[in-house]
């Protein structure tokens, strides 16, 4: 008897972190807080201040989404699908991302969208029983991330 070793690898994961000006605009809080706080003293303020705007920065970063493709299935934030309901992939940058995020995006379509990545990665579902016709995701790099995709539909189909 072969003992068979189920495929736990994950293929593909991504945090969908904030740009870097978001993080120096998060960080203009400090001096903000700190004015606010200035008649309590100056070293009270300016503590709150750097407390306040760390706490910002650290939430931003923290509650960021992920994106990851483990075994068959394909994770995006909270959502999650099986690599067996997903059909044609198509990766996109530039304007025919930009223009996939704007106006050709779909109203049914799931999203998850983030301002400042560039890479688009739009994925159909065939799932007759999901209202979603495809999935819209941003991504760093979305040909690493199709790939993947392609990976677990290949593994999906190998396994049913």
């Amino acid at each position: 008897m072969q003992n068979i070793v189920p495929d736990t690898r994950v293929r593909y994961r991504e945090r969908l972190s904030p740009s870097l000006w978001l993080i120096v605009t998060a960080a203009v809080v400090a001096p903000m807080a700190a004015l606010a706080f200035t008649p309590l003293g100056s070293l009270l303020a300016l503590l709150i201040g750097v407390a306040a705007a760390a706490a910002l920065i650290a939430t931003l970063i923290v509650a960021s989404p992920a994106i990851r493709v483990e075994r068959t299935v394909l994770r995006a934030g909270r959502a999650h699908i099986d690599a067996q309901w997903l059909g044609d992939i198509v990766v996109l940058t530039g304007d025919a991302a930009r223009e996939a995020r704007g106006p050709a995006l779909p109203a049914r379509g799931w999203h998850l969208i983030r301002g400042g990545i560039d890479g688009v990665v739009i994925v159909q579902n065939i799932d007759p029983a999901d209202p979603a016709p495809s999935w819209t995701i941003s991504t760093r790099t979305p040909d690493r991330l199709a790939a993947a995709i392609r990976d677990a539909q290949l593994a999906a189909s190998a396994s049913s």
